[in-house]
């Protein structure tokens, strides 16, 4: 090898190394960036771009300008093309709403390149939690703000050595100083000279734990008076600085002098309570309860007092243990626990107790409640009943109010809408009703008002486009002002209803079929034999009506082949072959009558395809039928997309669709009936033959067309 190709060999291996890694680099880097030709389809995308977008890049790759673009407010889109026409540059920043609903902010940039051939680089970076963080810090800033101005309490802020920084309005208000007079003012002149040990104090105690307890400062106001103040100083909130809440406790101590005068009052409510109420030590001894514990307690009141309050629960039980514990742990209780009395009777008491409320003695206050346990109870197991019917029934079950809310729903209503039990709820009952429903949902409506129960069918459309046909019926007022609807999915009883009438229509069109087969062949043997006889024997130049004549019978014939193809089964060999081998021979095989029509295949073939059990020239037979009808709906200039994959276990598919007009519902429900046709000159019969091909190979064929976007035909076959 001569030194000039080592080279060469060498620089090209560099070339490729560097290639690769500028592919890594591509592929790996955060921001989402799709690379678009001059015509703005999409070339490439990296990783970063399908996370964002949701999407695999071979169905990005499917994608132009326009579909990306459509994510973005309408007043950006407009502005996008001039910008990128007259400067070659774009940038946008604000909002990006995908597909799924989900809202983004993200920073778009787009570039387009005029020295590599008009390739434009659009670079979506996603800056949402960069957003919430700023919005969390300036809604954080302005709620301080707003607490700290609007705050019934003084707050102010100091430095370490005391100085005030700041102080809010309402401690400017009640010290009758401007805050400016405030600001000039350390923490040691507003406190009285004989308390200055106590602001001593509260510098240790920031200095060593960087925050205090509270406590109470006499402060003295502009007018000379002096105040007491209850403050709280917290750790330094920022730069070193602390922040106390300063509250004037002039009236609370006006109200401690009420609560002593009030005392008398409240030993008068002590006696006379309706409710039971006992005070209690430690050990659990009864220092003093009022009239109605003795009612409660079946003794009397001497005897009730002095006696143990654990004597008359059960100190065993797991119940009262646990209560005992949270007693002692949090220092009060709300339960209910049974309560055994001296005369043998059990009285299920709901209590509510305090810890060490009265000079270190427990209160508890008792309500007798076991004629309300038994009550609750029942209704416990009426409603224990009813969830399991609810929960447990197979037909989807919805319970909404008068206002049409949402109440509640079972697991099979969530398998039929396929949505959670959560977002189900979060809506009301009109949200699932499409116009096309809404004349039957107002007549249901009008019917349950009249006679209390009403029943119907609709259509509805799931989050991923599935068309299910929904029966469902209405009773009013099961409980007052409730409404339970049942939803059944009829989808599946519908189709089968429809695969029988279509399968009598064939097997009555098969038994005529045979009839008139049998009948039009004998003669057109000897139509065919005559004619050839009359062309040998005739001087005169007559072919082109005998070539129209042999044409014609050509075509008789060929229907009367697909009337016996539908008669009868045909005598065929199955073998084992590669589907996607069978499609790529029948598009070449078309190929040349698609580039008269100026229209394009695109084929994507799925790796690793398991191999079917078919007969390959059967199944060929189906495609042309398929392709062909998507040649004749596809404008000039069209395109096909053919895709071979393995979606379900052990099935594989061939999805064929067109960019034609589409068609509705109506006439997708009617293909593959005899002698229903949309072609000026079909017979109906190709698509009848190919639906009985694939019947016959347990297989199936499902259609799917939008008017205006075109129409899918997959052939799904067991693998």
């Amino acid at each position: 090898m001569s030194p000039h190709r080592e080279l060469t060999s060498e620089a090209e291996q560099k070339q490729q190394g560097e290639l690769q890694q500028l592919r890594a680099i591509f592929n790996d880097v955060l921001d989402a960036i799709v690379v678009f030709d001059e015509y703005f389809q999409v070339i490439n995308a990296n990783e970063s771009a399908c996370g964002l977008f949701e999407k695999t890049k071979d169905e990005l790759l499917t994608y132009q300008m326009k579909d990306f673009l459509m994510y973005f407010p309408y007043d950006m889109i407009e502005a996008y093309y001039p910008a990128l026409l007259e400067e070659s540059y774009f940038k946008y920043e604000g909002a990006m709403t995908l597909r799924s609903g989900m809202m983004k902010h993200v920073e778009f940039t787009s570039h387009k390149h005029s020295h590599m051939s008009g390739i434009i680089v659009c670079t979506f970076r996603d800056i949402t939690q960069h957003k919430m963080m700023e919005n969390e810090r300036f809604i954080s800033h302005h709620m301080f703000m707003d607490v700290f101005n609007e705050a019934v309490d003084g707050i102010v802020i100091f430095d370490r050595t005391g100085q005030l920084i700041d102080a809010n309005p309402s401690f400017c208000e009640r010290l009758n100083y401007t805050r400016a007079q405030l600001l000039t003012k350390t923490l040691e002149e507003l406190v009285e000279p004989t308390y200055h040990y106590k602001v001593k104090k509260l510098w240790r105690t920031l200095h060593q734990e960087g925050k205090t307890t509270s406590g109470e400062l006499p402060i003295r106001l502009e007018n000379g008076d002096v105040t007491f103040f209850e403050f709280t100083t917290t750790a330094n909130i920022y730069s070193q600085y602390y922040m106390s809440i300063m509250r004037d406790v002039t009236e609370k101590r006006l109200m401690e002098q009420q609560l002593l005068r009030s005392e008398k009052n409240f030993r008068a409510i002590f006696e006379n309570a309706i409710e039971a109420i006992l005070i209690w030590g430690d050990d659990g001894e009864i220092l003093n309860a009022n009239l109605a514990s003795s009612r409660t307690f079946e003794l009397p009141l001497n005897k009730l007092i002095g006696s143990n309050l654990y004597t008359f629960i059960d100190t065993k039980s797991f119940s009262a243990l646990k209560v005992l514990q949270t007693f002692q742990t949090k220092g009060e209780i709300r339960n209910q626990l049974p309560f055994y009395m001296p005369n043998g009777e059990i009285k299920q008491l709901e209590f509510t107790g305090k810890k060490g409320i009265i000079e270190g003695d427990h209160l508890t206050i008792f309500r007798n409640i076991s004629e309300r346990t038994k009550i609750e109870q029942e209704l416990r197991n009426n409603e224990e009943k009813f969830r399991q019917i609810f929960n447990g029934s197979i037909d989807g079950l919805v319970l909404w109010d008068g206002k049409r809310n949402i109440i509640d729903v079972n697991s099979s209503l969530c398998d039929i809408l396929e949505l959670s039990k959560e977002e189900i709820c979060a809506h009301s009952m009109e949200d699932f009703i499409s116009s096309a429903n809404l004349d039957a949902v107002i007549e249901h409506k009008e019917t349950i008002e009249q006679k209390g129960e009403a029943e119907g069918e609709i259509t509805y459309v799931t989050g991923n486009g599935k068309v299910k046909n929904i029966e469902f019926s209405t009773k009013k007022d099961i409980l007052p002002g409730l409404y339970m609807t049942l939803l059944r999915d009829v989808t599946e009883r519908n189709q089968m209803q429809e695969q029988i009438r279509k399968s009598d229509t064939l097997q009555v069109v098969g038994q005529l079929a045979a009839g008139i087969a049998h009948e039009i062949r004998n003669p057109m043997t000897a139509l065919k034999g005559f004619v050839q006889l009359l062309e040998s024997n005739i001087q005169e130049d007559h072919s082109l009506y005998f070539d129209i004549i042999k044409s014609e019978l050509k075509r008789i014939e060929t229907i009367i082949t697909e009337f016996l193809v539908l008669a009868k089964p045909q005598a065929v060999k199955f073998e084992k072959k590669n589907l996607a081998a069978v499609v790529k021979e029948t598009i070449d095989l078309l190929n040349a009558q698609a580039l008269l029509e100026n229209i394009q295949f695109e084929l994507s073939v799925s790796p690793q395809l398991p191999m079917v059990y078919c007969e390959p020239n059967q199944i060929k037979q189906v495609l042309i039928n398929v392709i062909k009808n998507a040649i004749e709906v596809t404008s000039n200039g069209g395109r096909i997309f053919v895709d071979v994959y393995s979606t379900e276990p052990h099935y594989v598919t061939v999805s064929i669709r067109d960019q034609g007009d589409g068609m509705p519902e109506e006439r997708i429900k009617r293909l593959g009936e005899p002698f229903y046709t949309t072609k000026e000159k079909g017979t109906g019969l190709g698509l009848m033959v190919s639906y009985k091909i694939i019947e016959e190979h347990k297989g199936r064929i499902e259609v799917e067309s939008k008017i205006g976007e075109g129409t899918a035909f997959r052939i799904i076959l067991p693998a």
